[in-house]
């Protein structure tokens, strides 16, 4: 794939392992998703020990935000945008998980480990990202 001149190329163990974090994420906040939007009672117990309203709004509406998030990051014109807006959605669970005091690497970094793994997707199967962050030369 030509870009601004160069030449980006991604093998294609890279892709496809790209394309499974991708989709092992986006399985997950589907999920996740689905179970906000029911809501399960154990989101509503859940947002009431993190401190939120433990409301069918507050679930839903993070549901949904969760959805449009999820859903750029599956289109390919929009996945940067949907990478950047998932970041910052899991950034508001870690500084939750923060200020109640949760389990470290149980808890506090699910978020993180997220993070790393929609970048990591993103990054292994789109030329455009590897060309803004570029690891490997």
């Amino acid at each position: 794939m030509a870009m601004t001149g160069q030449m980006t190329t991604i093998s294609n163990k890279a892709l496809w392992t790209g394309r499974v974090f991708s989709g092992l994420v986006v399985l997950f906040l589907i999920f996740d998703f689905g179970i906000k939007l029911v809501p399960l009672d154990v989101v509503t117990q859940s947002l009431a020990e993190l401190g939120y309203p433990a409301t069918l709004g507050m679930a839903r509406g993070l549901g949904v935000l969760l959805l449009i998030c999820t859903v750029l990051y599956v289109i390919p014109q929009t996945s940067i945008l949907g990478a950047i807006l998932l970041t910052g959605y899991l950034g508001g669970a870690v500084a939750t998980h923060l200020r109640i005091g949760s389990p470290v690497f149980s808890h506090l970094l699910f978020g993180v480990y997220l993070g790393l793994l929609i970048w990591g997707g993103l990054y292994l199967r789109d030329p455009r990202v590897r060309a803004l962050i570029p690891f490997i030369r």
